[in-house]
């Protein structure tokens, strides 16, 4: 009888425990984390990348007023807090647009100094040191994965693609259009997020040439960044385009998914704003998206017609459940959300700026996990 009562109590502590960790994952949220206290007014970041619970970058720049151009910033997470990250020899004013790894010891960001010359550094394992940039290209992004690493930027008006061979950077064909994001899994598998005259496109690299599809044919249609989980499943967003209206009209978020065989439009819960980032799960497939400058129809009559959105959504393979960012005091919304997931766990960050006080700026960071 005292075994049998025995076993039951231990069921319904196990049902009581298994119940509970749902609710517990449902009440995770985004969270305000702090930038160092050395890093003064009028900075912003743009991308991060992160590697563990211990490890991650995020790039920027700060100091920046109506005529310094500002200088480049760097932070580094140690798992506990954010530390301005030591640059040795880097002197030059200028912004740091991205940040890409392919291992912990191995790490490139791409930027533009005040003259508008492309600047890139290169983490050893050790510390950060100034690389040589490829002649006569001006560098908007660095992208990693399956071991590869490439640069997009333009040499003479014209979109480059560049892949680091082990020598040098070798210039690749380039798909119609612009290229605004990258998904490498290895170098005869890569996704390219961009537009063209038709309108927003994706592309796929098979070790000699680029594939396209026109995913949405509205004018002035873009897409930004794009996932890929399986050859049966790619996601791309960014935003839909009007043509005429009002100057400042809201423009809709565009997500697309591709199945396989053709791509299509997947509802969101924002009538306006653009999706700047796609992060995978855990698993690998699609765990969450980031929207900026998000917007709804508020209830018919309101005043004004337009309230918040949703700032991110985490997808869970059937629908989306709606998060927003939190309110920091003294700083309005977010006006860049760019995430970096952190492998093979929940926790998501997202960097960006936010809105200060009066016209000012200041940076943002939020974890998730």
């Amino acid at each position: 009888m005292a075994r049998r009562l025995l076993v039951a109590v231990l069921a319904a502590a196990m049902a009581l425990v298994t119940a509970m960790v749902p609710a517990a994952a449902d009440t995770m949220s985004w969270q305000h984390v702090p930038v160092p206290a050395q890093v003064r007014p009028q900075a912003g970041l743009n991308e991060a990348v992160a590697f563990g619970p211990g490890r991650a970058w995020a790039v920027g720049t700060d100091a920046v007023g109506r005529e310094a151009p500002g200088y480049p910033l760097m932070l580094r997470w140690d798992g506990t807090a954010w530390h301005r990250q030591k640059l040795p020899g880097v002197d030059w004013q200028g912004e740091l647009l991205s940040i890409a790894a392919t291992s912990p010891r191995a790490a490139w960001s791409v930027g533009r100094d005040a003259a508008g010359g492309a600047r890139l550094l290169r983490f050893d394992g050790k510390a950060w040191h100034e690389s040589r940039p490829p002649s006569g290209v001006a560098l908007t992004r660095v992208v990693a994965g399956g071991g590869e690493t490439w640069l997009i930027g333009s040499r003479d008006g014209a979109q480059v693609l560049l892949r680091r061979d082990g020598r040098g950077w070798r210039d690749l064909p380039v798909p119609p259009g612009a290229v605004y994001g990258l998904h490498i899994l290895a170098g005869d598998d890569v996704w390219a997020a961009g537009d063209t005259h038709a309108g927003a496109a994706v592309s796929h690299f098979d070790g000699t040439a680029w594939q396209q599809t026109i995913v949405d044919g509205f004018p002035r249609a873009a897409v930004g960044s794009v996932l890929a989980v399986s050859p049966t499943e790619v996601w791309a967003g960014g935003t839909s385009g009007f043509v005429g209206g009002p100057v400042g009209k809201p423009i809709p978020p565009l997500l697309v998914r591709f199945d396989g065989q053709s791509w299509s439009r997947v509802n969101v819960p924002a009538d306006f704003g653009s999706i700047s980032s796609l992060a995978p799960g855990p698993s690998g497939g699609l765990g969450w998206v980031s929207v900026s400058r998000s917007q709804k129809w508020g209830p018919p009559g309101s005043t004004p017609p337009l309230v918040p959105g949703p700032d991110f959504l985490a997808w869970n393979g059937r629908s989306f459940a709606e998060c927003s960012e939190p309110e920091v005091a003294g700083e309005g919304d977010s006006a860049v959300l760019r995430l970096a997931p952190v492998p093979g766990t929940e926790t998501v960050w997202s960097v960006g700026r936010a809105a200060g006080p009066g016209s000012t700026f200041a940076p943002r960071v939020l974890r998730f996990g």
